[in-house]
């Protein structure tokens, strides 16, 4: 049995495109899903770290508090919380693509509701 060596490069180049864009799509809340997410991390992470994420009771949110973090640790501590202090775990509410979201948003500097809902 031959093998065509090019079909098989182009399937193995079409499921590394498909495995990525699937994972970016999974990374990108749309919609009602973001507004929802923007506003729980505005409302709720806010009442501890600041209605602006400035810092409070909890941390500064702001990007150059968190510049120096690793990514993965601050998905970590969305998803399980940090044992011993008042940050509770969000993995009932959020899935784990969408803590990487809210870090690489949070690095950026964290939208506003309105913002969202306009379309920026």
């Amino acid at each position: 049995m031959k093998v065509d060596r090019i079909a098989l490069l182009h399937v193995a180049v079409l499921i590394g495109i498909t495995a990525l864009a699937v994972g970016t799509a999974r990374a990108e809340p749309q919609g009602e899903r973001r507004v929802e997410i923007i506003s729980m991390v505005r409302q709720d992470c806010g009442s501890c770290h600041g209605m602006t994420l400035k810092g409070g009771l909890g941390p500064s949110l702001l990007p150059e508090a968190l510049a120096h973090k690793p990514a993965a640790s601050l998905v970590a501590v969305i998803m399980n919380g940090r044992p011993g202090t008042a940050m509770p775990g969000w993995s009932r509410f959020v899935s784990e693509s969408e803590a990487e979201w809210i870090v690489a948003r949070l690095r950026q500097g964290f939208p506003h509701i309105a913002r969202q809902e306009s379309g920026q």
